[in-house]
């Protein structure tokens, strides 16, 4: 299976202003800009956004154009669908408001991580979690299932690419058999996979499971 880049894309490692924030400041940035663009609606604020999130990217983070441009490619076909419905519906300016609101969105989330190791966001997360542990909540396992999340929708991505490429090699791209039950076989042969290595852990088990290692007890064997 060849490797495939999330949406998001993934930390690129730079000695920049942005990489050296805590990550509440970033996180804080993110929400502020995105709920801003979101809350005032117009599209001067959109377009004012869009030079700030531009400049931090160029000078802030050290990224190149390419940083900018990579999760707009796979964007552009809902873009075109959604700006023309609105344009038809409710006219240009519209149009342009809407979908430059979810590229300002997209572009700050996507500044988070490239500027963020994983292992930082996800502790991150899983801090935000642990006030709801009175509740009964696993701050823990909640960090486990995003990271699981994270690994597993850029493989069912690639492997949903790989599987229509094949199935055009042999002429079969019409074919929706074709398509479909490769990908489900994959996807439930990788989620097996990740069950069995999870409980080879004992990571898959609830707190209070007879084999949970909190809760397993080791009994030598007798000669």
């Amino acid at each position: 299976m060849r490797g495939h880049i999330s949406l998001l894309g993934t930390y690129v490692h730079r000695d920049s202003l942005l990489h050296r924030a805590p990550l509440w400041v970033k996180a804080g940035g993110m929400v502020a800009v995105s709920s801003s663009v979101l809350l005032v609606n117009t599209l001067p604020a959109t377009a004012a956004a869009l030079i700030l999130i531009g400049a931090a990217y160029l000078a802030g983070a050290a990224l190149g154009l390419r940083h900018v441009a990579g999760p707009l490619r796979p964007l552009w076909p809902i873009a075109l669908i959604l700006g023309g419905y609105q344009w038809l519906i409710n006219g240009p300016a519209f149009a342009l408001l809407v979908v430059g609101n979810i590229v300002v969105c997209l572009l700050a989330a996507r500044l988070l991580t490239l500027t963020t190791e994983g292992q930082r966001l996800l502790d991150g997360l899983v801090s935000l979690a642990k006030p709801l542990r009175c509740a009964g909540a696993d701050p823990e396992r909640f960090g486990l299932t995003l990271a699981l999340m994270l690994r597993s929708v850029p493989y069912l991505i690639g492997s949903v690419q790989d599987v229509r490429d094949a199935a055009k090699a042999r002429g079969l791209e019409r074919n929706p058999r074709a398509l479909v039950v490769p990908v489900f076989i994959g996807a439930v042969a990788y989620a097996h996979q990740t069950g069995e290595a999870l409980a080879a852990r004992g990571l898959g088990d609830p707190p209070d499971s007879p084999r949970s290692p909190r809760r397993a007890d080791v009994t030598p064997h007798e000669g």
